[in-house]
């Protein structure tokens, strides 16, 4: 993991006086970790939640059944739910989501293995992104947490 990423993403918040929490499925908690990581992280980060099982999503991040259902767990739409209802659950102004498939099972042709959708909520407005990252499960997750920083980083930066 690039603590590099974690530690501008933890600098920045502190200098924006913003907060950010996770909802992580394929990850595991390895964006919490990463910025957990951080010296002084527990100024901006208040929280996570490893929600893989679609029904936890649901209990605890409030994304409606009837969204993965028809979406797909692993679809932009569930990300941004994901994202917003991290955001709200923790009461921070920015949230991160990852939804993907690690592998090496459960791809499918729409979502192959190493598809993750990255969700970013940011006060008012909600992005999601869809990665292809190669490789076996660990750098399937490993890229998914990198690039999920990355893209909080991005988003802060173009506020």
């Amino acid at each position: 993991m690039k603590t590099s990423d974690a530690a501008a993403l933890v600098a920045l918040l502190k200098r924006k006086g913003l907060t950010v929490s996770t909802a992580e499925s394929c990850t595991g908690g390895l964006v919490a970790s990463s910025i957990v990581d951080v010296p002084g992280a527990s100024a901006v980060f208040p929280g996570g939640a490893v929600t893989y099982a679609a029904s936890v999503k649901t209990a605890l991040l409030g994304v409606p059944a009837d969204l993965i259902e028809t979406r797909g767990v692993v679809s932009h739409d569930v990300a941004a739910a994901m994202a917003k209802g991290a955001q709200k659950r923790f009461g921070t102004d920015l949230a991160v989501s990852v939804t993907g498939v690690a592998g090496p099972d459960g791809g499918t042709p729409e979502t192959p293995v190493g598809c993750v959708y990255i969700g970013v909520a940011i006060k008012d407005k909600t992005v999601t992104f869809r990665e292809d990252i190669p490789g076996d499960r660990e750098e399937v997750r490993r890229g998914a947490a990198e690039r999920a920083i990355r893209r909080c980083l991005a988003e802060l930066t173009n506020e």
